[in-house]
């Protein structure tokens, strides 16, 4: 469970090793073209969002191989944690053989469609299509409700005035 709490942290930290240059990128051009605007007294609020773009577009084009290679990386040793650490470690994964010993739905699914005809037999009558005898559909009935639900504790005493 520690292993997978640290792969976790990491993840994030290169979120943030990734996201972080961008964002510092944009902040920058974003006061730099803020204060061009205070000096120069033009408040178009457009002027900051092309040079903003054109600047992230840079720090991807120039970290992107770097950017990549942590993401690599990153996978690489969680396939490893994921195939190599995970089912060394009994608790969190099932035996390989699991299933053999198992029968999940065996006593949910015994006589379910005692009554239906085998593959061989609808083969041989493709015109009758197979449905379940009527005495086996199941009948749904409205749930019983008592006509007056029976009021909680603070009901009870506000209508009894303690």
């Amino acid at each position: 469970m520690e292993a997978l709490i640290e792969y976790l942290a990491r993840g994030f930290l290169i979120m943030l090793t990734i996201s972080m240059p961008c964002v510092l990128v944009a902040a920058a051009i974003g006061l730099v073209v803020g204060i061009l605007q205070a000096v120069t007294q033009v408040q178009e609020q457009t002027i900051a969002a092309a040079p903003k773009i054109l600047g992230v577009f840079l720090v991807i084009i120039i970290g992107g191989v770097g950017f990549i290679n942590l993401l690599k990386g990153f996978f690489v040793e969680g396939m490893a944690i994921a195939f190599n650490y995970v089912p060394r470690n009994d608790n969190y994964v099932l035996a390989a053989d699991y299933y053999k010993y198992t029968t999940p739905f065996e006593g949910e699914m015994k006589d379910k469609f005692k009554n239906q005809p085998t593959i061989n037999e609808i083969m041989k009558n493709p015109g009758k299509v197979p449905f379940i005898d009527h005495s086996q559909k199941m009948k749904y009935l409205p749930a019983p409700q008592t006509p007056m639900p029976k009021p909680d504790f603070v009901e009870t005493n506000t209508i009894l005035g303690r």
